[in-house]
């Protein structure tokens, strides 16, 4: 393949960045640029031609899935991947609800790495089997598409939001200065009210909502 395929790196890890870089050299995929935050990654992807981003979650200044809502917003047609530390279905389910492309963990290997960004750059799916089946039952909960408005209080709310970035119980007591056991409770009446089993399905329903 003559053309390269023109990746941006958005990490705020420079160990990481570095680390790909060098895991990329020598295949047909070229990084044309690095950023270490959500906005610089937003900026760059707009700014500049590149086919694939391959975007961390947890970054300042605008976490990966809030940056990938807000680059499909101008470039829908964009391949985004995911890249993080977390195995997390939480994130899995964001990160499908918002259009990426696939979602890779940081301990995948150079193969894995290099296939996934030149099936993302086809305009495929890099998602797998395994991945689709753990949020799908999720994407299609009935209730999920229906428009209904759900009476969730401020504070259910703010903590429908938190678990929504993915945070455990015990991350969400510790940002909302509240207990374990408050958190638990709210996160009870939440799955009740929405109409769902669990908190992945929370998540994808409160993208779908806009809520994050």
């Amino acid at each position: 393949m003559t053309n390269k395929i023109r990746l941006l790196i958005a990490d705020d890890h420079e160990v990481v960045r570095c680390g790909l870089r060098s895991m990329l050299e020598g295949t047909d995929v070229k990084v044309v640029g690095e950023v270490s935050t959500g906005a610089a990654a937003v900026k760059f992807a707009l700014d500049n031609d590149v086919d694939v981003v391959l975007l961390d979650i947890r970054m300042p200044d605008g976490d990966g899935l809030t940056s990938l809502g807000r680059i499909k917003l101008d470039k829908p047609d964009l391949p985004i991947l995911i890249l993080s530390t977390f195995d997390n279905p939480t994130y899995i389910a964001r990160a499908v609800a918002l259009g990426a492309s696939g979602y890779l963990l940081k301990g995948c290997t150079r193969e894995a790495l290099v296939s996934t960004i030149q099936k993302a750059a086809t305009g495929e799916s890099a998602w797998t089997r395994e991945e689709l089946r753990r949020v799908t039952g999720a994407l299609a909960t009935p209730r999920l598409t229906a428009d209904v408005e759900v009476p969730l209080t401020q504070r259910e709310s703010e903590v429908l939001r938190q678990l929504a970035y993915g945070l455990t119980n015990k991350e969400i007591a510790n940002t909302l200065h509240i207990s374990y056991e408050t958190v638990k409770e709210h996160v009870q009446h939440i799955l009740r009210k929405i109409g769902v089993s669990d908190r992945t399905q929370a998540a994808v329903w409160a993208v779908r909502k806009e809520l994050v």
